[in-house]
């Protein structure tokens, strides 16, 4: 693979498994020091042990991305272990229920809004001065499909995602002039854990949403956040771009 982040130090949350590892595993075949973050420690030192096997540089660091002080600790390990921060990919995140909105129950409202939304605020809070100590940087927050449209039985995921472009955008038109740029990605449904607990009829109900007539996988989505992280879009920021197989088309 290109050397797009040689001498770059990258770090990835919910990076143990599904699109943070696919992420993680090709900013560091890219040539960059990778911090692999997840809140399963088991899962994230795995990560780490492929790409050090594969021959790139990661460490893990634990963090529960609710929790800003963990975020600010993530960031504080990240410039002790590798001396600063180039790149950050916010991706940690759950599903939570699958109920009607007053059905749906206020602990989970909150712990989904706190993981999948709350933690992106956290993260940006404590990555963008470390970047603006070298001069700039790329952030990418992971949002999703339901970020841009709505769909039943899903408040708080689709309350989280639409937030998170939000966020972007705001960072994006706060920092673009001091050299951090920040983007979004939107995934349609991807075959990961999340979906494990899935039966075959449902998953089958959600390959028929996609016109591509499947559903994505992590790398496809990596592949995306790896340009975004990239100098190759070096205009490109503030947007919130899908990998979605046409999903939002129709």
């Amino acid at each position: 693979m290109e050397q797009l982040f040689k001498g770059k130090v990258a770090l990835v949350t919910g990076a143990g498994s599904g699109i943070g590892a696919a992420v993680a595993k090709l900013y560091a075949a890219g040539g960059a020091k990778v911090i692999v973050s997840d809140v399963n420690e088991q899962h994230g030192e795995t990560i780490v042990a492929d790409i050090k096997k594969a021959g790139g540089e990661s460490a893990f660091v634990k963090c529960d991305v609710g929790n800003p002080e963990d975020c600010r600790k993530l960031v504080d390990k990240t410039l002790e272990l590798y001396g600063r921060l180039d790149i950050a990919c916010n991706n940690a995140g759950i599903g939570g229920e699958s109920k009607p909105t007053a059905d749906y129950s206020i602990e989970t409202y909150q712990k989904v809004i706190a993981i999948n939304l709350n933690s992106v605020f956290y993260g940006m809070k404590y990555q963008l001065p470390a970047m603006l100590k070298n001069g700039g940087g790329a952030i990418v927050n992971i949002s999703s499909i339901l970020g841009l449209v709505g769909t039943p039985y899903a408040a708080a995921y689709v309350a989280a995602k639409h937030g998170v472009i939000g966020l972007t955008e705001t960072a994006a038109a706060e920092y673009s002039s001091q050299g951090v740029r920040v983007n979004a990605v939107c995934p349609g449904y991807i075959t990961t854990p999340l979906l494990d607990a899935m039966d075959a009829k449902a998953k089958a109900a959600l390959v028929g949403m996609h016109p591509m007539g499947r559903l994505g996988t992590a790398a496809e989505v990596a592949e995306l956040v790896i340009w975004l992280s990239s100098d190759k879009a070096s205009f490109v920021t503030g947007g919130k771009f899908t990998v979605d197989g046409a999903y939002t088309a129709v």
